[in-house]
């Protein structure tokens, strides 16, 4: 069985017609209303067994798969510039589980020990989203929450009143409900819905860099999954974990 990749659709109502990859082979097939059979005895060299449809020109442009290779960049610098040269938006997608970084700081530590996290307003992550926001720009985020709840979610969750406090708008939803709407297993940046980071990790759950995309049907599908995440997300106040 072929592992498809829906990449988009011209019609306005979702239907055909439609363009999909195969994830092994790099294949792609086109879905569309039939030639009539007229045309198809125009047609040269359509062989035995094949069927011709069509297709608007916009359709292929748009998500049509290109050969447009991501470049990756390290985790410090060259990352970090992107949260303050973007121009209006950027937004997140946290589908892991555990991040190595999290367990790495006092916070963590207050945490498990069940104290009161003594959360820092003014460090460097802090200062710029006041600083962008105050220009105008967003921070938003969609983490999602697993059932029950990875010490990870736990803490984080505790985290985003720190982030939301400086100007971030955090929400949360479950996993489960993220497979139903088929977002993409992996951790993710969107600045400007033209540019995409996606972030790398290793075994031990350590970010190691990021994988910028630009080519415009793979950009156009991370905004279709932050359409959808953020469209049935739940303001992480609202957001039940664990029951509570």
């Amino acid at each position: 069985m072929r592992r498809l990749r829906f990449n988009g659709t011209g019609s306005g109502g979702g239907g055909c017609p439609a363009v999909h990859e195969d994830l092994d082979s790099g294949e792609v097939i086109v879905q569309g209303p039939p030639l009539s059979p007229e045309d198809l005895s125009r047609l040269q060299h359509l062989g035995e067994g094949e069927i011709a449809v069509v297709v608007p020109r916009n359709t292929l442009v748009d998500f049509g798969p290109r050969d447009e290779k991501p470049r990756l960049i390290n985790a410090d610098d060259e990352f970090d510039r992107l949260f303050s040269t973007f121009q209006h938006t950027a937004w997140r997608l946290e589908t892991r589980r555990r991040y190595a970084s999290d367990e790495q700081t006092s916070e963590w530590a207050q945490f498990t020990k069940g104290q009161r996290i003594d959360w820092d307003y003014d460090d460097a992550w802090c200062r710029n989203v006041r600083e962008q926001t105050a220009q105008g720009k967003r921070f938003e985020r969609v983490r999602l929450v697993d059932n029950p709840a990875t010490p990870g979610q736990l803490y984080l969750r505790s985290n985003a009143a720190r982030n939301c406090a400086v100007g971030e708008d955090i929400r949360n939803l479950s996993r489960a409900q993220a497979e139903q709407l088929h977002l993409p297993d992996e951790d993710f940046w969107l600045f400007d819905s033209r540019l995409v980071a996606r972030l790398l990790f290793d075994e031990d759950d350590n970010l190691t860099g990021a994988e910028l995309i630009t080519e415009p049907a793979a950009v156009n599908r991370y905004c279709q999954a932050r359409d959808a995440a953020w469209h049935y997300a739940v303001p992480y106040g609202k957001f039940e974990i664990n029951g509570t």
